[in-house]
């Protein structure tokens, strides 16, 4: 074995920046150059300096009115027909079945909500317990399927959802 077949034992230390001239970048201005904001001290990620006609906060839209400031509105997950033929005949569709089959997220669907969509045509006879659209009844009674649930529950599990909502922030 010869001297540069030996296995390296020993690393150099990283070297502590302002901590005298002994430790390798010691001593005045320790790499930070002479004068300025960034000699100084730390500067914001988003600073741009004072140009303002083309800082970021000008390149972005202007959202206007009322509800500006609101999130955008939770509307309930779309599912089309089309993604319910892979279901056994006579199914009770409700969102447990949707979980399994994979169609829909388990956290997404409680958040948000369930609604069936008529894009596609349904081939296989299924019991539907979730809120559909109007053309889409048509296609799953054609089907030889049927709706278990009916408007009006629809409306007042809504107003069951706000009325939670509304306690929340009087919390």
């Amino acid at each position: 074995m010869e001297l540069h077949q030996l296995p390296k034992i020993k690393t150099k230390n990283k070297k502590r920046i302002g901590r005298g001239y002994g430790s390798g970048k010691g001593g005045h201005t320790v790499g930070r150059g002479s004068k300025g904001e960034k000699a100084r001290g730390k500067i914001a990620l988003t600073f741009e300096g004072t140009k303002i006609k083309k800082s970021l906060i000008k390149r972005l839209p202007l959202l206007r009115g009322k509800g500006k400031l609101k999130p955008l509105k939770n509307k309930p997950l779309a599912v089309n027909l089309k993604y319910l033929n892979f279901l056994p005949h006579q199914t009770v569709v409700n969102l447990e079945v949707l979980v399994k089959a994979g169609i829909v997220k388990e956290k997404e669907a409680k958040n948000f909500g369930i609604k069936i969509l008529g894009d596609g045509d349904l081939k296989v006879p299924l019991k539907i317990a979730l809120p559909c659209s109007k053309s889409n009844k048509k296609k799953i009674k054609k089907a030889g399927g049927e709706v278990l649930k009916k408007e009006k529950e629809d409306k007042r599990v809504n107003e069951d959802k706000e009325e939670k909502k509304r306690q929340r922030k009087r919390e």
